[in-house]
């Protein structure tokens, strides 16, 4: 339960220059990936992670500069939670009206304080103070101060018209356990300090979505090794499931199966992690990270990708 929860959550962006300044400059977090997508290596992805890269911290983009904007229906992921210190909320809200990022008032929600808000892309993102995840490496080099600084992923929030079959996989085999009920919203949580809770939002009718920029693609669950990854394969076949096989990623690997719900998960190890792709730390997000059978086009597609720094 310690070591179960979300390892990270992948997003469909606009513009790969304006999403790393947002979630570099504006949120603080680190840079811990720059590679392209191994499915379309003309496109970026890009990872950002709090100080140490931790799983549990780490949210990733697929930018499509020229995708329309999302609209949410049922059968998504249709909410981010990052968690922050007690008492933050002064400072991001002076921080975020300072940079002109759109925000809500804040909210109660399942006994949370919540401080909903937008990135450049419309993507629907909250901070929860929580000190389950305050003695955990923020990014130092972020002119966020430390006290107030993200530490990762508090949660998520599916929106789904059925909701057992996720709760079945989610408590069976993710590791989480039921915790609250408040009207159609139930919380699902693990031990762990940080991507410990999901929230199931249950609507009655199904409503289509429309994907674009701002669309969660998917989210993926810890597995301490491939050992595990494996024995967790196992049990989504035995749900009647049809997962892939273990996937190499480099900085983990991962199996992917849809739920009945309509939304894509991910099952990833826990390491190597991403400074096994690096000499030296501070190399982190800096270079191109390509895969092996990918380092030889290294000049051309370093030609075709616009050039990201922060």
């Amino acid at each position: 339960m310690k070591n179960k929860g979300i390892h990270h959550i992948s997003i469909i962006s606009g513009d790969g220059r304006e999403n790393a300044n947002f979630y570099v400059n504006t949120l603080g977090l680190r840079m811990v990936l720059k590679t392209v997508n191994q499915d379309d290596p003309t496109n970026y992805h890009l990872f950002y992670a709090n100080g140490a890269g931790q799983p549990g911290s780490s949210i990733t983009f697929f930018p499509w500069p020229r995708a329309i904007s999302a609209t949410y229906g049922t059968g998504e992921t249709v909410a981010v939670s990052f968690s922050v210190p007690e008492n933050s909320f002064d400072y991001w809200i002076d921080r975020f009206a300072n940079k002109n990022v759109k925000f809500d008032a804040p909210i109660e929600r399942l006994g949370k304080p919540v401080l909903r808000f937008f990135d450049p892309d419309g993507l629907s993102l909250e901070l929860i103070e929580d000190s389950r995840s305050d003695g955990l490496p923020a990014w130092r080099e972020s002119d966020v101060p430390e006290e107030f600084a993200i530490r990762g992923f508090w949660g998520a929030n599916f929106l789904l018209t059925e909701t057992e079959s996720s709760i079945r996989i989610l408590t069976d085999i993710l590791g989480f356990q039921r915790s609250k009920q408040q009207d159609n919203l139930s919380l699902l949580e693990t031990e762990s300090s940080l991507g410990h809770s999901i929230i199931l939002e249950k609507e009655e009718s199904s409503r289509p979505g429309r994907t674009g920029k701002g669309t969660v693609h998917h989210v993926a669950f810890r597995a301490k090794d491939e050992e595990e990854l494996d024995s967790l394969r196992e049990q989504v076949v035995g749900m009647g499931l049809n997962p892939t096989g273990i996937i190499d990623r480099h900085v983990f690997k991962s199996v992917y199966f849809q739920t009945p719900g309509g939304i894509l998960f991910e099952m990833a190890t826990d390491g190597p992690g991403y400074k096994s792709v690096v000499e030296n730390e501070e190399e982190l997000g800096k270079k191109l990270f390509l895969p092996p059978w990918l380092e030889p086009k290294r000049g051309r597609i370093e030609q075709t990708l616009p050039p990201i720094e922060v």
